[in-house]
């Protein structure tokens, strides 16, 4: 509730690509505006194949580093920090825009189980979330691994966790028309890919979640196991495929849409929060 729509609207329906990052060390928020110049030279070093370049000195990218206050679950949460890269205009008009490339952002919503056993040289921000060229983000990536002594690795998402997030997805509430229920199937074992959708009315999506769940505002994994056997059955039923048997790879909701590869889109920027929140406890888990 204490986010900034205005601040936030650049993170909703965007494909994020996930990343969890173990602490930085030695991360100075006070020095942001540092860390822009530094990385701006490393770039504009690994663009040039390694030759020097003077920091400070104009650059075709612009790197420009800077702190979301708003964007944390807990006081003992970090703040999030946004990494945006800028390519510079050539045209002659100084005012001309710089054209965004690429954005990064480091998180932790409710990442307290990380932060509280850490010593205090070290920033947790477990959660990395980036959208553009691949190239830009193994610059980034190698520049604060370098920087911070940290360690990034693709965040990849289980079958068990994405039935976790339809089941709680398809739960919420929501003040405007919701799109379709989607999960999207993969079949193993088949000399040519096949992918099976299968799309359910949010009403009825939300009407099963609500006679599954016990106690509002809590999940079990029986209750979401109980919630997906319902959907395979009515599935088989109507279709004779046992959907069990098929690999689940992406679920697709008015809150968000989350594949297994690890890319993500968030939708509603009511439940920014609460995606995120998920989306650090698993990047801890994955550094823990």
């Amino acid at each position: 509730e204490n986010v900034d729509p205005q601040k936030t609207a650049f993170l909703l329906r965007k494909a994020w690509t996930l990343y969890s990052v173990t602490p930085l060390y030695r991360f100075h928020r006070a020095r942001l505006r540092d860390y822009a110049r530094l990385l701006s030279a490393f770039i504009a070093a690994e663009k040039q194949k390694g030759l020097a370049v003077e920091v400070g000195v104009e650059l075709d990218i612009k790197v420009a580093v800077s702190s979301l206050a708003d964007l944390r679950g807990s006081e003992q949460d970090q703040a999030a920090v946004l990494v945006q890269l800028s390519l510079r205009s050539r045209a002659s008009s100084r005012n001309s825009e710089d054209k965004l490339v690429w954005s990064g952002w480091f998180c932790s919503v409710y990442g307290d189980d990380l932060s509280e056993n850490v010593p205090e040289d070290f920033t947790c921000l477990p959660l990395f979330l980036t959208h553009g060229a691949e190239s830009y983000t193994s610059m980034v990536g190698s520049w604060f691994q370098k920087t911070f002594d940290c360690c990034f690795r693709r965040l990849a998402i289980s079958p068990l966790n994405l039935s976790w997030m339809v089941a709680m997805w398809a739960g919420c509430k929501l003040d405007r028309a919701a799109s379709a229920v989607e999960l999207v199937f993969s079949v193993p074992r088949l000399s040519q890919p096949l992918d099976i959708s299968y799309a359910i009315h949010p009403e009825d999506a939300k009407a099963l979640w609500d006679t599954v769940q016990k106690t509002p505002g809590e999940i079990t994994q029986e209750e979401v196991d109980v919630f997906m056997d319902c959907l395979y059955a009515h599935f088989h039923r109507h279709f004779k495929i046992h959907l069990s048997a098929a690999k689940l790879v992406k679920v697709s909701t008015a809150v968000a849409s989350a594949h297994c590869d690890g890319i993500v889109k968030i939708l509603h920027r009511q439940y920014l929060p609460g995606v995120l929140m998920l989306l650090t406890e698993l990047a801890i888990s994955q550094i823990q």
